[in-house]
Order: structure tokens, then C-alpha cells, then sequence
């Protein structure tokens, strides 16, 4: 028989965080405030299945306190799995902070959480076992704006911050179906971005935050790269991309929403977004700077009028 938590619905709770145990889970319900980590607010809770626990630790923090941490199983998770080990531990959702004076409550709890791990369930999980971010989700990165409405991911371009390669390419969707995984690089370090990984990109070795472990394939840096947006100061940031980035994980690993297969979605690396038509201010400033690029050279007269008249085409 299952060993069970003593009460069910025991809360514990901590610094940012409460954490109320069940009998084949945990749920994480974090504080909203000024002093939480965005991160945390943006997640609001989190429920995370006993299987997908392969330790619990209780270590001295910082400060007079103590945390203990749920140690998730590889591949469980896609939040930690898109993160690949970038997050700071102040923004770890599974660590849960607390004051000294209750290390042994928190003691307690670990023990019983340590009891209730299964042997099977060691070692790396064969499915995520934790629910992505809910879509759709949207941020804005550098140099163009990603929106994911759970079947297929969009990037749209800002005329102020993408790259001629990007621009001259257009405005791109890809479909959960062609892609194989997402590589997500912290906008706390240099050259944060996040770069979806293609099926028809070939194979290879992705680098730091590689969503599922396969190579994108994807020649050329991610500024020039249409299957990717690059990341700045205030743009990108930690609570809106890696959730993001989570959540097309989650669709990629259980392969894509109900219905999308062969002609559902829009092939990857397909040139323009059709749908609603464009405001005539974005159109006129983006035929300006296409506009720019013609006279700098960077644009053959056929692809400026070929691409103007794409543009002209959405009003």
C-alpha cells in the first residue's frame, strides 16, 4: 500500500510560496506581491504529481532560513526542461523558502514526500508529467513580437529591431507539427533568445537550452535566423519567454493540439502570416523601411517589388 501524506491538505508555507500536500501530489501556490519573483506571479500555481519527483532535499539557505526543494525528474517538466538549468535559484519553483525556527516542520514534510516516492519512478521521465503554461501566451522580444495560440507559433517582425534577413524573409508561423523542439537562452546573459527547432532543419547539437535535446540544424546566429527572436534589455524577460517557451514544449512533446495534422497549420518557415488585415500606419512604416533597405542596397529591385506589393496586398 502507498505510503500517504499524515493530512491530506497539509499547507506549508513559506517565503513567496505555499505548498499544500495530497495524496498523489503537490500543490504550489505562489504569493503575489512586489517581492515575488515575476516569474512565480506569472505561473500563479503549479500542481506537480509525486511521479515526477525523483528527491527532496532540506539545506540551509540564506539569511537565518532553510529551503526545501523538490528535486523534479529530467524531462518531467517542461518549464525546467525549456529552462536546461539558467534559472537562478531565487526563481527555482521548487524550492520553497522558509524561516529557520520551522526547520523541523519542514523536516517532517520532507520525509513524508521522501516516503512517498516510488522506486519505478527514478530516473528520466518518459512524458511530461507536469502541465504546461496555459495558451495563448505572447511576449516581445528585440526584434519582434512572438504569440503562441497552442497549434502554431507566430513571429512578427518590428521594423525598428529585426534584422534585413528577417525583414526580407517576412513574417513567419510555424506549426506545432514541423517542429521538434525549442531552444531557450536566458535574456540574464548575453545573446538571450529563443530559436524554434525545425524537423526539416536537419540534424546536430543544440546549445544551451535546448528544449528536448535535439540539434536544431539551424545555420547562421539567431539574429538572422527567421526561426528565432533575439532577446534585450527589457524585451524577452525570464516571466513571459520561458513560460512561452514551456508551453510550445508541452505541445511538441505530446504532438501538437487534437486535429492539427497533415494540412492543419501553416508549413514552417512559410514566408507571411495571412489572416486579419494590417493596420495602413504599420504597412506604410514598414514599405518605408523596406524602402531603406532598397536604396542601401540591401534589397534587389525585383525582391523590393516584389515585397511591396505583399505589403500593399494586407490593407
Amino acid at each position: 500500500m502507498p505510503h500517504t501524506m499524515a493530512r491530506m491538505g497539509d499547507v506549508l508555507a513559506g517565503f513567496h510560496a505555499a505548498w499544500e500536500f495530497e495524496s498523489d501530489s503537490v500543490l504550489i501556490r505562489f504569493e503575489r506581491g512586489i517581492r515575488t519573483p515575476k516569474l512565480f506571479q506569472a505561473l500563479g500555481e503549479r500542481r506537480i504529481p509525486i511521479e515526477a519527483i525523483e528527491a527532496v532535499t532540506l539545506t540551509p539557505g540564506k539569511r537565518g532560513t532553510v529551503v526545501l526543494r523538490a528535486e523534479p525528474r529530467a524531462g518531467a517538466d517542461p518549464l525546467m526542461e525549456a529552462a536546461a538549468g539558467q534559472l537562478k535559484d531565487v526563481c527555482d519553483p521548487y524550492r520553497l523558502v522558509l524561516p529557520a525556527e520551522r526547520e523541523t516542520l519542514a523536516e517532517y514534510y520532507a520525509d513524508e514526500l521522501r516516503a512517498m516516492l516510488a522506486p519505478e519512478d527514478a530516473g528520466p521521465a518518459e512524458r511530461y508529467l507536469v502541465q504546461p503554461p496555459e495558451t495563448p501566451l505572447q511576449f516581445k522580444a528585440y526584434d519582434g513580437k512572438a504569440s503562441f495560440d497552442g497549434k502554431s507559433v507566430a513571429f512578427r517582425w518590428f521594423w525598428t529591431g529585426a534584422s534585413s534577413a528577417k525583414w526580407k524573409a517576412g513574417d513567419q508561423t510555424f506549426a506545432v507539427a514541423d517542429l521538434c523542439g525549442v531552444e531557450w537562452r536566458s535574456p540574464e546573459v548575453f545573446e538571450g533568445h529563443l530559436r524554434l527547432l525545425r524537423r526539416d532543419a536537419g540534424a546536430g547539437t543544440a546549445g544551451a537550452g535546448a528544449g528536448v535535446g535535439v540539434g536544431s540544424g539551424q545555420p547562421g546566429a539567431p539574429d538572422q535566423d527567421p526561426a528565432a527572436v533575439v532577446f534585450g534589455l527589457g524585451y524577452g524577460p525570464v516571466h513571459e519567454s520561458l513560460p512561452f517557451a514551456a508551453a510550445v514544449l508541452g505541445a511538441v512533446r505530446s504532438g501538437g493540439p487534437a486535429g492539427l495534422s497533415e494540412g492543419a497549420g501553416v508549413v514552417a518557415g512559410a514566408a507571411v502570416i495571412p489572416g486579419a488585415r494590417r493596420d495602413p500606419a504599420d504597412i506604410a512604416d514598414r514599405i518605408r523601411h523596406l524602402g531603406d533597405l532598397h536604396e542601401a542596397g540591401l534589397v534587389t529591385d525585383e525582391e523590393f517589388s516584389v515585397k511591396k506589393a505583399e505589403l500593399l496586398a494586407e490593407l
